[in-house]
């Protein structure tokens, strides 16, 4: 059976994340060692030991993911588990995870790209007062209509009944507080350092499209989508345009995870901590079958 690789976002991130793969596979913790060096700092302990307000900095927690969910992957690939495997679909940063994970380019290459996206986004946050919330039981229609009424904008399609928006904090909640009015159910704000996939992105994505001009990429050998357009990109100068213009986009989830099941891929590992991609899948198609694999007792 066909099967496909998931990769989180930002958000999925925890205390302790990666530790017992560290401590119980050599692969794992070889690149644990590697992004220790490659960073700089003592990344391994954020991310074994926190403290939580360290690890949930963007600058921090995006490469986090990025290293946990490729450590999971190189497992289930040293046990066999990958032979079948014909996509990889991140979440946002998780996309970076699986552009890597397809071989568009190496660990180290993706995670220095993965660090300046951090940093450029941390920066872009803390240069403005931004904020996101989650709109629960309405279509896109109505997200699109109250994001327009209060100039905010569409941040994440994430699965039936689930988009998120994203702005200025006021704006964002003023769309909050008219949510259950404009026929939602509720809208929940999220804790979030600012307001990513959105306009105030803008000096982000425009910086990383420099840090993106001279890197190396290859076409990946699984099939990835990109958020952008929840469609497959294979041109290494199509895939560095999409990261560019996914900071300040709309991240199409729901499409990417519907585009791969067109594929005939049903079964999925989703790698890296948290289960929030199965949850979404779930409410995309109860056919999806999403496996957990994220800490050594998984595999």
């Amino acid at each position: 059976m066909a099967t496909g690789l998931l990769f989180s976002g930002q958000g999925a991130q925890r205390v302790g994340m990666g530790r017992s793969l560290y401590d119980n596979s050599a692969s794992a913790r070889a690149l644990y060692d590697e992004a220790n060096a490659v960073l700089g700092y003592d990344f391994k302990k954020i991310c074994f030991e926190g403290p939580e307000e360290e690890l949930t900095q963007t600058r921090v927690c995006q490469p986090a993911l990025y290293v946990a969910g490729l450590a999971a992957a190189k497992i289930l690939e040293e046990r066999g588990k990958l032979t079948e495997c014909k996509a990889a679909l991140g979440l946002s940063l998780g996309e970076l995870t699986a552009l890597a994970a397809a071989g568009v380019f190496d660990f180290a290459t993706g995670l220095r790209l993965v660090a300046a996206r951090g940093e450029l986004m941390q920066k872009a946050c803390e240069a403005t007062q931004g904020g996101m919330a989650a709109l629960i039981g309405g279509d896109r229609a109505l997200a699109e209509a109250l994001a327009k009424e209060c100039d905010i904008d569409l941040a994440n399609l994430n699965c039936p009944g689930q988009i998120v928006v994203s702005g200025e904090a006021d704006k964002v909640t003023k769309a909050a507080g008219l949510a259950k009015e404009r026929g939602f159910k509720m809208a929940v704000p999220l804790k979030v350092a600012g307001a990513y996939h959105s306009r105030l992105m803008a000096s982000a994505s425009a910086a990383y499209a420099g840090v993106l001009k001279d890197a190396v990429f290859k076409e990946p050998r699984l099939t990835v989508y990109t958020n952008v357009t929840g469609a497959a990109v294979r041109a290494p100068e199509e895939i560095k345009a999409a990261l560019v213009k996914q900071i300040v986009s709309p991240v199409l989830w729901e499409d990417c995870q519907r585009a791969a099941q067109g594929q005939g891929i049903l079964e999925f590992y989703e790698c890296g901590p948290g289960a929030v991609l199965a949850g979404f899948a779930k409410r995309i198609d109860k056919a999806l079958v999403i496996k957990q694999a994220a800490e050594w007792a998984d595999f």
